[in-house]
């Protein structure tokens, strides 16, 4: 779904995405409040959300639409290259972020990344992060449904290691790393590597994460 209160940037985008037959365009909207409207009869797995809209600003919009949907990923879209506002985007529940000077083949891959897990965050600025937060109540019963080896990865996930960085580190294969990442997605009920590891922090699932 996009999300931008300028039409041109909407058919813009929308004309890039029409090329991929593995990407579906289900909605289009010009407010934040607008866009949980349609989140909300279309279910999307991608949500591309501008910053700055009437109505309702994409931060609102995010953090409203990952509290109906949190496996929904939304990637913010926006001008400005902004560490602070990156950290209030992820902390709403973004994905990351991408600038609107994007190429074509960087948003595509942005996107297909998203829809499978993945996260837009430099991991120094991740960690970073994260060393902020601090456990804000009891182990939820659906973290008690992770394996040791679940718990395992899930920490070093919050340290900020890509898949090929915890499967040296462990001794596995990448591709059992990412089915463990995916199991691991599934039973917190996030979209993304990055909300895991906030989930992960602020459920002191992980010690690691803010050493």
């Amino acid at each position: 779904m996009l999300v931008d209160d300028h039409e041109l940037v909407r058919q813009g985008i929308a004309a890039m995405l029409a090329k991929n037959d593995d990407l579906t365009l289900v909605g289009e909207a010009r407010t934040g409040r607008e866009a949980l409207e349609i989140a909300r009869k279309e279910l999307p797995d991608v949500v591309l959300m501008d910053v700055r809209m009437p109505d309702m600003d994409g931060l609102e919009a995010t953090k409203r639409i990952k509290e109906e949907r949190p496996r929904t990923a939304v990637i913010m879209v926006t001008m400005h290259d902004n560490p602070a506002y990156l950290k209030e985007a992820v902390r709403a529940g973004a994905a990351g972020y991408l600038l609107k000077d994007v190429s074509k083949d960087e948003l595509v891959d942005a996107i297909r990344q998203v829809a499978s897990g993945g996260a837009f965050i430099e991991s120094q600025m991740l960690k970073g992060m994260l060393s902020e937060m601090k456990p804000t109540g009891p182990v939820p019963p659906a973290a008690k449904n992770l394996t040791k080896r679940e718990r395992e990865i899930l920490a070093l996930v919050a340290e900020g290691l890509s898949n090929r960085e915890i499967a040296e580190r462990l001794v596995l294969s990448p591709e059992t790393v990412k089915s463990h990442v995916a199991a691991i997605l599934e039973k917190l009920n996030v979209s993304d590597r990055t909300q895991a590891a906030i989930y992960a922090v602020r459920n002191g699932l992980v010690e690691s994460a803010t050493a």
